[in-house]
This record gives C-alpha cells, structure tokens and sequence, in this order.
C-alpha cells in the first residue's frame, strides 16, 4: 500500500529549515570560541599586522588554562610619508638667531659692559661658498644687535656677522664660518604657488626651547598687502606683499622657512595677525621677492633704492577745506601727494619742486598716498633714471623731469 504524507508542500519546507537552524548556530558558537582560543598564539607566531593586548587577572597574568604570561608582542609600522621625509631634510637648514645687544653694568662703576639675550629668532642657510655660510632671516630679528649668533640645529652656537638689513622687506642677511654646516636649504619659487596646497613652517616657536618646531598647513592666499609703520606714528609707511599660510607662526617663528611639499623654500616666515578673535593667519615673505634682495644685501649690504629727497603726505591726510583755501587746487583732483618739505640739493630740489607742490603722477602713474610714490620708486625705477612728476602749483597743472639719486 502506498504511503501518502498529508502534510502540504510549504509545511514540509518549513520543517527542513529549522532541521539547519541549531546545527548553523553551534557551528558558528564553536567557530567564534576556536579563534579567540588560536589568536593569542598567532600574534606570538606574528601572523598578525596588528598588536594585541592579553587581558590579564589581578596577578598579572592570563587564565592559567591558556598557559600564557601577560606579556605583549609589540609590531612596529612604518609611518614614514613624504611630510616626514621633507622636515628630515630641512631642519638642519633652519637655525635660531640670537640677538645680543651690548648692556651697561649698573652695578659696578668702570666695569665692562656685557651682552645680553635681547631676543630669539630664527633664520635659514641658503648658501655655503668657500668656506662660509649664508643665512637668511627678518631685519626685525637683528635690529639693534651688537652681537648675533647662530644656533645649528645640534645645538652648536656660531658667531655671525650682519652683512646688511632692509626695513622695506624685512630681510637680513648674515654670514659665519661654514665648517660646521652640511647642508643648505633648496630655493624653490612662490610664483606658481596654488592657494591650498600644502605649506610647512620650521622654526624656534617662543625660542630655543622649542628649536626646530614643524606646524602644517595650507597656502591660504597670495599677494597679501599688509600695512607696516616703521616709526610708531600710527601712519602706514609701507605695504608689505606677502604669502597668507595657517601654518602656525608664533613669536620666535621669524625668519624661519616656509616650504612646500618638495621640501623647497617658498617664503621666509615674518609675521602673524596677533588678536584674540583671529586664529590660523600667518604671513611669509615670498621667495621670489625675497632672492634679488638677499642677492643685493649680501654684495653691497644695503639695498640701493631711488631717491628724490621730499618729505610727502596724501591728500587724505589733509583737511578737504585746505585742498583750496592753502593748496589752492581745482575741484576735479581728487588725490595726490603734497609736499611738506625737501631736502636742499636734493634730485626735488634740483628739478624746482617745492613745498606744498602736490603731486598727481609719475611717469603718468596715478600717486594718492607716499605708498604708491613708494612702491612706483622702488619697484618700476632705478637711481640714476629720470622720471617725469606731474604736479599742480597754484592751481596750475605742470610737469617737471627728474634724475632720481641713490638712498643713502
């Protein structure tokens, strides 16, 4: 007789699952129970890329079933980037720079006078030639020195001489015997540079306490002008164009470099907006302005600029009723320079300007302020060349031709 199951085809393939259900779940108890048994052994074995830490009981060792003590196998990584690799190879490059400056003994009449730490900078060897090295710092950073030293990233302190400073860009330049250093730092160019790529900043950070500090960051903007007042009257008297980084720069951070990601130096570190609403901006001086004044200072120790010997304000420091009533200008000038007085024997002086003369343009090249009188001299002229001022006198519009001097 034939067997007929009265059980319907669904309730049949229910009961086929739940036969795989438990043995599924015991293997999968089973499995997970033999790896956290073989795991320790094979971290012994180092078949792991990991390390892993065997917990241990209150007398410092494992479960005496496991037979094994508490002690770790440590797996060292290889975190070596390209960052790493760069800061390898530019630290040596980045010194600190003492500034000493001499000081009177108070307390002992007639006894020497001694030289004392008066501040920490930082600075960069650009160049060694027969036997003597170069760097490159801020002028800020030596000024008023009657001493500087040079300290290598060993720690060794050198003597250095100041070869010449320029308060316009804030560069000096120093040399000092070469024996000791090995290597010097690699100019790249600040022309190409892209706002986002990276940029890395070393330096002595608070001091020397901190020598060779690294901070990273990005290139934040280009072309930067930053208002500078040399005198501490509270009027700009320059306009520095600098690289914008968030690359930390803190005190002590001056003159140090600022490189990109191949290690090449692309500014020199000078300053940082110093507020307590304002975070992560940092300035450097480009290396491409920077190279033909290092190349200046260090063959003639100064920097030779253009000279027409005038003591000049902007219009917009004078009071407008004075535009006509002393001036005596016509109503469609809007801006210009006026002359408060000049120099006797002076290039001004020898093309008939004189005092409250207001100058127009140079060379055809709108002026309004002693910036752009500043900024058309020292980056469009050279001394010895002639410039053609437009100027008014009396009301009257005139022009008279110059033979730019040399700055002393």
């Amino acid at each position: 007789m034939g067997y007929y199951d009265d059980h319907s085809p669904q309730t049949q393939q229910k009961r086929t699952r739940r036969r795989w259900v438990m043995p599924t779940i015991v293997g999968g108890v089973l499995g997970a129970v033999l790896v956290l048994l073989a795991l320790p052994a094979l971290v012994q074995t180092e078949l792991l890329p990991y390390d892993m830490t065997i917990p241990e009981d209150e007398s410092g060792l494992v479960d005496d079933n496991q037979g094994l003590t508490g002690d770790t196998k440590s797996v060292s990584v290889d975190v070596t980037t390209q960052i790493t690799d760069v800061v390898e190879q530019v630290t040596p490059t980045v010194v600190g720079v003492v500034n000493l400056q001499t000081r009177e003994n108070f307390w002992q009449e007639g006894a020497e006078d001694s030289s004392q730490q008066a501040g920490v900078g930082s600075g960069v060897i650009y160049k060694k030639e027969d036997g003597t090295a170069y760097v490159v710092t801020n002028n800020h950073v030596i000024e008023g020195a009657s001493e500087i030293e040079v300290v290598l990233a060993d720690e060794t302190r050198i003597t250095a001489e100041l070869i010449g400073g320029d308060v316009f860009t804030d560069l000096a330049v120093l040399k000092m015997p070469g024996e000791q250093v090995e290597q010097v730092s690699e100019l790249g160019s600040s022309e190409d540079l892209k706002v986002g790529e990276p940029a890395i900043a070393i330096g002595n950070p608070l001091g020397l306490s901190f020598a060779g500090s690294v901070t990273q960051g990005i290139i934040s903007g280009k072309e930067r002008a930053i208002p500078q007042d040399f005198n501490g009257d509270g009027l700009e008297d320059w306009q520095a164009e600098v690289i914008q980084t968030d690359a930390a720069i803190n005190p002590g951070n001056s003159g140090g470099a600022l490189i990109n990601i191949e290690g090449q130096l692309i500014g020199i570190n000078s300053m940082k907006i110093a507020q307590s609403s304002v975070e992560g901006i940092g300035f450097a001086i480009p290396i491409d302005s920077a190279k033909p004044i290092i190349d200046e200072l260090e063959q003639k120790g100064q920097v030779d600029r253009p000279y027409i010997g005038i003591e000049a304000y902007g219009l917009n420091e004078v009071p407008t009723s004075e535009w006509g009533n002393t001036l005596n200008l016509p109503e469609d000038v809007e801006g210009g320079l006026y002359i408060r007085s000049i120099r006797q024997m002076s290039p001004a002086a020898k093309a008939g300007l004189e005092p409250l003369d207001v100058i127009t343009a140079l060379d055809d090249e709108p002026v309004e302020d002693i910036i752009d009188l500043r900024k058309y001299l020292y980056n469009e002229k050279n001394p010895g060349e002639e410039m053609e001022i437009t100027y008014y006198r009396d009301g009257q519009q005139q022009t008279t031709t110059i033979t730019l001097g040399s700055q002393e």
